[in-house]
C-alpha cells in the first residue's frame, strides 16, 4: 500500500465521500450538494462566487450544481439591490432540511473517523490539516 500524504488523503478523501452517499442515498442528492448545502445553511444568501470559492467548486461547476439543486427545489437563486450580475442563493425550506440531514451524517461521519483518537489527538489533525491546507493555499 502506498502510504505517502496525496495517496492517503485521496484515499481517505474517496471513503469518506462513498460512505457520505450512501448514507444520503435517500435523499437523491448528487456528490457536489451536501457541500454547497452545508455551507447555506450558515450562510444562507451568499453570492454565488463566494459559494464557489467557499465549497472549492468551480464558478461553471457550481452554476451546474445549483441548476440541479434548483429543479429538485432545494434553493431559489435571487438578485438583489438590481444587481443582476450577483445571484445571492438561499436554501428553500426543503433544502434546510436536506442541509440538516447532511450536517447529522457528516457529524456521524466525523465522529467514525476519530473514533479511536483522543481529544489531543483530535485537536493535533486539525492542527496539522490546517497547515496543510495553508502551505497549498498559498501556493496556488
Amino acid at each position: 500500500m502506498n502510504n505517502s500524504l496525496h495517496h492517503m488523503i485521496m484515499a481517505d478523501h474517496m471513503l469518506f465521500q462513498k460512505d457520505l452517499l450512501g448514507r444520503i442515498r435517500n435523499t437523491g442528492l448528487t456528490s457536489g450538494q451536501p457541500k454547497v448545502l452545508e455551507y447555506l445553511l450558515s450562510h444562507d444568501g451568499s453570492v454565488q462566487k463566494e459559494l464557489a470559492t467557499a465549497c472549492y467548486i468551480e464558478p461553471a461547476t457550481l452554476t451546474s450544481v445549483l441548476n440541479g439543486m434548483e429543479k429538485k427545489g432545494l434553493i431559489q437563486r435571487k438578485t438583489e439591490n438590481q444587481n443582476r450580475r450577483s445571484l445571492h442563493v438561499y436554501l428553500t425550506p426543503k433544502g434546510r432540511t436536506q442541509a440538516q440531514e447532511v450536517n447529522k451524517a457528516f457529524a456521524s461521519l466525523e465522529e467514525k473517523a476519530l473514533q479511536n483518537f483522543t481529544r489531543q489527538e483530535q485537536k493535533q489533525l486539525m492542527d496539522l490539516l490546517q497547515k496543510i491546507h495553508y502551505n497549498m493555499k498559498e501556493t496556488s
